[in-house]
């Protein structure tokens, strides 16, 4: 079975600091912010990749593929600005003020990269990896000629 495979990305701190976090309550708090839940599928056709996404909208997200053709997701949120109801009263507690999240995945071979395509719906977001056919895993595979 071929897998998608999530890539270490060494900026995620979603680890407690031994010396500083570890005995903060907030930070299990904040750990789910840059580690959403990710959900990967298969189907005969495709792979699809769910990560969930609630309260982020299409423009909150990146996806491309690098120059390594590993699929880089990310997604970035900041809070609205302040209107003035706002600005006459002071957070107590403010959690929802920003979030960002970077992953990296290692897609196995057959995907059809050119065909890849995203969505977001209801909070999730939806990145389907169509499958090589028969036909253009033929088309794919040629011989060359020697002269």
């Amino acid at each position: 079975m071929t897998q998608i495979i999530p890539k270490p990305y060494h900026t995620q701190n979603w680890l407690p600091n031994a010396f500083s976090d570890f005995f903060d309550i907030d930070h299990f708090f904040r750990s789910g912010i840059t580690s959403p839940a990710v959900n990967v599928l298969e189907s005969d056709a495709a792979y699809s990749v769910e990560v969930a996404a609630p309260g982020m909208n299409k423009d909150d997200f990146k996806i491309c593929l690098d120059e390594n053709g590993d699929l880089v997701i990310s997604m970035e949120k900041q809070a609205k600005t302040a209107d003035e109801d706002e600005k006459a009263r002071r957070y107590l507690r403010r959690e929802f003020t920003y979030t960002k999240f970077k992953q990296t995945l290692s897609l196995p071979e057959g995907v059809e990269r050119d065909r890849i395509s995203a969505s977001v719906n209801d909070g999730i977001l939806t990145i389907t990896l169509p499958k090589q056919t028969e036909e253009e895993k033929q088309k794919a595979s040629r011989f060359i000629e020697v002269q």
